[in-house]
C-alpha cells in the first residue's frame, strides 16, 4: 500500500483509509473481519465521526478492535465532532434534524465519548465535521489546547471547509490543521472542473468552494476524498449503474487492462491526481474492501485519467 506524509506531519497513512459509517450494520465478529482485511490489504487509517450509526458505528469498531488481532499501536483512528443530529427536531425531515455546535464543551464531549465508545486512549486525529457559521474560533482553540494537553488527540483537521473558512480555525489555533476532508470522485469533480475553465461563462466555471483543492496543495493539507464511488449528494453509486453507461465501459477497459475490478480503477483514478489525495472507502465488505484496495497498486497513465474524465460526461476548453 502507498503511504502518504499526511499533512506534512510525519504520519505515513494509507493513501487508502477505512470509513467505518456503516459498521454500526455489522456484528462484532463481522467487523473484527472488515478490520482485520483493511489491515492485511495495507491499510492503517481508519475514518469516523460520533454521529455515525448515531453512536453505534464506533462502539461496534471499538469491540471489533478489541476482538481482532489489530493492536491500536499499529494504527492510526481519526474521528469528527461539530454535527447534532436531534430527531425530536425532524418533523419529518432529516435536514431540520441536523444542526452544528462547535462549543468548547461540546468538541470535548464528543471526544471524549468517541474514547469512550471506541475503547481507546486517544485519537490519531479530530476534525470539525463541516463548519458552523455560529462558531467562534477562540472556542475551539481553547478545546484544541484542551484536548492536546490531556493527550486525548495528536493532531487536528477539519472537514467541507473552504479556504477563508480554514483560515479563521487557523488563525486563532496554533495546532497546524492538517487535513480536509471533502467529497471529491469520478462523478463529483466541481474542484477540478473550475481550474479547466478559467476565464470562461459555461457552468464548470463557477467556482463553488475558494479553489480549495489549490489551497491544500500550497499549505500541505492532505485531501481526504469521501463517498469515493457515489454521485449527487448520497445519490447513489456509480459502479454498474445503467445511468453511466459510458463511464462504466470505459471503467470495465481499463479495469481489464490491469486485471483488477471497476472499484479499483476508480480508487486508482483519485489517488492519480498529484495532490497526494487519501482515499476513504466506505464498504463494510470484505470482497469490496479487497478489491477497491487494489487500485492503489494501479497507476494510471495521464490519458488514461483523461479517458475516464471524458466518460463521466466532462469536457475540456
Amino acid at each position: 500500500m502507498k503511504k502518504i506524509n499526511l499533512g506534512g506531519s510525519g504520519l505515513q497513512a494509507s493513501a487508502v483509509a477505512l470509513g467505518i459509517m456503516r459498521m454500526d450494520a455489522l456484528t462484532t465478529t463481522d467487523a473484527a473481519k472488515v478490520i482485520e482485511t483493511a489491515v492485511t490489504n495495507g491499510v492503517n487509517y481508519f475514518d469516523s465521526a460520533d454521529i455515525y450509526g448515531q453512536g453505534k458505528s464506533g462502539k461496534v469498531f471499538g469491540e471489533a478492535l478489541q476482538q481482532s488481532s489489530v493492536k491500536r499501536e499499529d494504527i492510526y483512528i481519526q474521528s469528527k465532532g461539530g454535527i447534532i443530529v436531534s430527531p425530536e427536531r425532524s418533523h419529518g425531515s432529516e435536514v431540520f434534524g441536523k444542526r452544528y455546535d462547535f462549543s468548547k464543551q461540546h468538541l470535548i464531549d464528543v471526544v471524549d465519548q468517541e474514547l469512550q465508545h471506541m475503547k481507546i486512549d486517544y485519537l490519531d486525529t479530530f476534525l470539525l465535521h463541516r463548519p458552523d457559521p455560529l462558531m467562534e474560533p477562540e472556542e475551539i482553540a481553547e478545546a484544541f489546547n484542551t484536548l492536546q494537553a490531556s493527550g486525548k488527540v495528536r493532531h487536528f483537521g477539519v472537514s467541507n471547509f473552504n479556504p477563508r473558512q480554514i483560515e479563521l480555525v487557523q488563525h486563532y489555533t496554533k495546532q497546524r490543521l492538517l487535513i480536509n476532508q471533502l467529497q471529491f470522485s469520478i462523478m463529483h469533480t466541481g474542484m477540478i472542473d473550475f481550474g479547466m475553465h478559467v476565464n470562461m461563462t459555461d457552468p464548470r466555471s463557477i467556482n463553488h468552494d475558494g479553489g480549495v483543492l489549490e489551497y491544500s496543495r500550497l499549505h500541505d493539507m492532505t485531501v481526504q476524498a469521501w463517498s469515493p464511488y457515489q454521485y449527487g449528494m448520497f445519490a447513489g453509486v456509480f459502479i454498474d449503474n445503467p445511468k453511466f453507461p459510458e463511464l462504466n465501459t470505459k471503467l470495465q477497459e481499463i479495469a481489464d487492462k490491469y486485471k483488477v475490478t471497476k472499484n479499483a480503477i476508480a480508487t486508482a483514478w483519485i489517488l492519480r491526481h498529484p495532490a497526494q489525495i487519501q482515499v476513504i472507502l466506505g464498504s463494510m465488505n470484505p470482497q469490496h474492501i479487497t478489491e477497491s484496495l487494489a487500485g492503489a497498486e494501479v497507476d494510471l497513465t495521464k490519458q488514461e485519467w483523461y479517458d475516464i474524465y471524458f466518460a463521466a460526461g466532462n469536457d475540456l476548453p
